[in-house]
């Protein structure tokens, strides 16, 4: 459905793409405003040759450098809403997935992404700005081996994609999150526009804007702990178990709930969300920043911005585990912050 905006006596009509070429450029040249100023993007078909990766070749590969020591990373598909889905969207999709779940396709992908950052002085300069004098291709490698994501840019809603996402838990519901981007173009002689993007980016790995309803609480859900746990380190399985194990004897009627994007504990509320990655578990924490950096010593303690924060519905802030050796300040925090 077409939407209208007016903005200060200017009516702003959505645009309607009729190429996806058109779409991809506008996702390039606002890319710094769609993902943020600390984000770094590749305009992938400029980059690479059609022989590169047998003829795949990504729109774009993404790096979210908002927080240096966790980077995201993704690689981008903007697709036309308009486009086939099982003759197009879901084999051009499809492909991607190798690039993670196959260590040759894995290795060529970062070997080809240091090759980028070699060769463009500007790419490397700005990268370099964010991660200090860590070298550059094993920054590729650690953040590739813990952060394997595909960012679908839609122009619209795709009907296809919950039933697919639920199905295909593994790859599209693991690895697959979608924004809907669009431009809005003013009348009365206005030259500017307006960019909606939904989810915001700093929200992607937090809202599900496909499958949103099977996150109600206590709906069941095809997402389980093994699901969350499937391919991580021998030291996140054993966080997670004696995090589970320690708090569920603090916490009597704790609940783990698993969802699409975290493991929701939950006591008459969710106090606590696990987002469980292949070297870390991050924990949300439901208290004020300040509190629990008083309380929280051995492990960095990361802040959300306001919208990250809104869609928790409180004061929070992240605090990234990489091992065990500290756990009880943790068990602590989290056994006081449900009562």
């Amino acid at each position: 459905m077409d939407t209208v905006i007016y903005r200060q006596g200017t009516r702003y009509n959505e645009k309607q793409f009729k190429s996806e070429a058109d779409f991809e450029k506008l996702v390039v040249d606002n890319s710094k405003t769609l993902f943020g100023q600390h984000s770094l993007y590749i305009d992938a078909k400029k980059k690479i040759d059609n022989n590169a990766f047998g003829g795949v070749i990504p729109d774009g590969f993404l790096f979210n450098l908002t927080d240096p020591k966790n980077p995201d990373f993704y690689i981008v598909e903007v697709e036309l809403s308009s486009h086939d889905f099982f003759r197009h969207i879901f084999p051009q999709t499809t492909k991607y997935f190798a690039f993670f779940k196959n260590p040759d396709s894995q290795g060529k992908l970062i070997e080809k992404l240091f090759s980028i950052f070699e060769t463009d002085e500007q790419l490397r300069n700005d990268l370099k700005s964010r991660i200090g004098n860590k070298e550059i291709f094993k920054f590729l490698k650690d953040t590739i081996e813990n952060s394997q994501n595909i960012l679908m840019i839609i122009d619209d809603e795709k009907q296809e994609l919950p039933e697919i996402i639920e199905t295909y838990t593994d790859t599209w519901g693991k690895m697959v999150k979608v924004s809907i981007l669009k431009e809005y173009i003013g009348r009365n002689g206005k030259a500017d526009n307006v960019l909606a993007l939904t989810p915001d980016f700093e929200n992607i790995e937090n809202i599900d804007i496909v499958s949103s309803d099977s996150e109600a609480i206590n709906k069941p859900t095809t997402y389980t702990e093994e699901f969350h746990l499937d391919g991580v380190t021998e030291t996140v399985q054993k966080i997670y178990d004696k995090l589970k194990a320690e708090l569920s004897e603090q916490i009597p009627n704790l609940t783990f709930n698993p969802q699409r994007y975290y493991i929701s504990l939950r006591k008459k509320r969710n106090f606590a969300f696990l987002k469980i990655r292949r070297k870390k578990i991050a924990i949300v924490a439901m208290l004020e920043e300040e509190k629990i950096r008083q309380k929280i010593k051995s492990y960095n303690v990361q802040t959300l911005a306001d919208g990250v924060q809104k869609f928790y519905n409180g004061a929070c802030a992240k605090i990234n585990l990489t091992d065990d050796k500290h756990l009880k300040e943790v068990i602590n925090l989290l056994t006081e912050i449900q009562k």
